[in-house]
């Protein structure tokens, strides 16, 4: 902007009667985290009010719109040696223009910051989504009305891609075994109009399964039924699923690309994975019970989701990893949905979609189920078989990874899954975490508390001695449980009394194998640091002689009392 429409817009923002969502005032607040906030906050509210752009002021007293000056220069400032600019658009995904504005109003200095709206999908700053809430910034996960609605915005205003009509491409060009058996996967979807389905030439049939749009190839019908040889029409887009099989060591022992047609690509990758027999000895019982790794319905609907979901326009391709204990499933492009706790909460299709013609084709076609219900199906069949719940790794904003583990990790847990029947999905899921040691969030750590289904402090939760004492885990929540710190104190005083002296390793191999399960090694190493430190502080105990050949000894005027 030129200084005089740089004035004439700030004199527009200062007649808003307060504060929107989609412009925030600031005096001098010059927190880098905070503006990466603003910045994501203030694009995806421009797009929600339909707005092409937002605003962040600083210089304004926030109410009033009294201008008051500010001390904030960002062309000046760095975060260690990278400019604030360059720092803030390296963390803000997708990128987003925006420009900075310095000069002055009444004489005193004014920072205005242009931000563009969010065009095509949410802007995460450090891997999170915020939006205006009023005149406070959250995070756009704890409103889940306004995400979808966002995202029915943003999405409306993309074209999708997977409908779109491909020029030069004929029916010529997709392959005719791949049509052939998506005809059967359509009649068995739709056995009550088998008679007429079989009547249908190829045309009509594709137009009838909404893969091709009035006998013209789309998008989503080289995908799923398109010639190897056909793949160039789909540049620049990517369409390969990567299949690479790792050994313990995590190296790379094996690996084979497949092209479409991907209605038959994905049997080939599932008849590339070693889907072995495991035996697991439930407790209690003298019989083991035998189970593949993997429940083939739920590799396939992982592998069909990345399909269906995969963000094509960004380049990239699917890769299934096997490794001895676990399938990592990988496609390009945000989890839409947000988290599957969102999924399985709301118990309905959701809303938006990256590819809503592929997505319908596919559930046309017999690929994947009704839209939406698969993914709370896949948690169902592996609860069903005692098995670890999918995880979605969706850390990294661009791509979606999900892992499904091939072994029972703790019988106790298998043991509550079999027990627990009235356990709902999400209680299992939270459950699973638990056991994975992975965070829970506030919520669902209050719920499992109340429910008396977990003890313990964050990260550091085990199954209660409730449960325990149904599912036969009584010795392994004594291992698990945390005793109190005096015990661990009077332990180490019976040891001083009697040995005179102790070394830390002396200390160490006392301790650790008491201290709680629920703990790692380090942890448990640090916990005796603590303990010994505190022992000190409180006159119980003292440390003699060098650094090297230190040893712990009973304070001086507890020998005395001793003796």
């Amino acid at each position: 902007m030129m200084p005089a429409e740089l004035q004439g817009k700030l004199a527009e923002l200062l007649r808003l009667p307060d504060e929107t969502e989609w412009v925030e005032f600031k005096h001098n607040n010059e927190k880098q985290d905070e503006i990466g906030e603003y910045l994501s906050a203030i694009a995806n509210s421009a797009a929600l009010h339909g707005k092409k752009t937002g605003y962040i002021v600083w210089g304004i007293e926030n109410g009033t719109h009294t201008v008051l000056g500010t001390t904030f220069q960002p062309k000046r400032k760095k975060i260690g040696n990278e400019e604030l600019e360059n720092w803030l658009l390296r963390l803000l995904n997708p990128r987003i223009d925006f420009t900075i504005h310095e000069f002055k109003r009444d004489s005193v200095p004014v920072v205005l910051f242009e931000v563009q709206a969010a065009n095509s999908t949410p802007v995460r700053f450090k891997g999170e989504v915020f939006i205006r809430i009023g005149s406070y910034t959250k995070k756009l996960k704890e409103f889940p009305e306004k995400e979808r609605k966002l995202w029915q915005i943003l999405s409306s205003a993309c074209e999708d891609w997977s409908a779109q009509v491909v020029e030069g491409a004929s029916l010529a060009d997709l392959d005719p075994q791949a049509v052939q058996f998506a005809r059967l996967q359509y009649r068995e979807k739709h056995s009550q109009r088998a008679a007429e389905i079989d009547a249908w030439d190829d045309a009509t049939f594709l137009n009838k399964a909404k893969v091709c749009i009035s006998g013209k190839v789309t998008h989503a019908a080289l995908l799923l039924l398109g010639k190897e040889e056909s793949a160039h029409f789909l540049l620049p887009a990517q369409s390969r699923i990567t299949w690479v099989l790792r050994d313990e060591q995590n190296l790379e022992k094996d690996y084979q690309h497949f092209d479409p047609p991907f209605i038959l690509a994905s049997n080939r990758v599932l008849g590339k994975i070693r889907n072995l027999t495991i035996r697991h000895l439930p407790s209690g019982s003298l019989f083991p019970h035998e189970v593949t790794q993997y429940d083939p319905w739920v590799i396939r609907e992982t592998l069909h989701n990345c399909i269906a979901h995969q963000d094509y326009a960004v380049g990239g391709r699917i890769n299934v990893v096997e490794t001895p204990e676990s399938l990592l499933f990988t496609n390009v492009g945000s989890f839409i949905p947000g988290t599957v706790e969102e999924i399985i909460r709301s118990d309905a299709p959701p809303e938006i979609y990256r590819n809503p013609f592929l997505a319908q084709a596919m559930v046309n076609l017999n690929m994947i189920d009704t839209i939406g219900s698969g993914i709370k199906r896949m948690f169902t069949v592996q609860r069903q078989r005692s098995f670890p719940m999918p995880d979605y790794e969706l850390s990294d904003p661009g791509k979606v990874v999900v892992r499904l583990t091939g072994r029972v990790l703790d019988e106790n847990y298998t043991q509550l899954l079999m027990s627990q029947a009235e356990l709902d999905l999400l209680d299992v899921i939270a459950l699973d975490k638990v056991q994975k040691k992975r965070a829970l969030d506030d919520d669902t750590f209050k719920r499992l508390k109340e429910r008396k289904l977990v003890e313990g402090r964050r990260p550091n939760l085990f199954i209660s001695a409730k449960i325990a004492a149904v599912i036969g885990g009584k010795a392994a929540y004594i291992k698990n449980r945390a005793f109190d710190k005096a015990h661990y104190k009077d332990m180490v005083v019976a040891y001083l009394r009697q040995f005179d002296r102790a070394t830390r390793d002396d200390m160490n191999r006392l301790l650790v194998d008491k201290i709680s399960d629920a703990l790692d090694h380090k942890q448990k190493r640090h916990f005796i640091t603590n303990l010994l430190q505190e022992m000190k502080r409180e006159k119980l105990i003292q440390v003699d002689g060098a650094t090297r050949g230190a040893f712990w000894r009973l304070y001086k005027t507890d020998e005395k009392k001793a003796d």
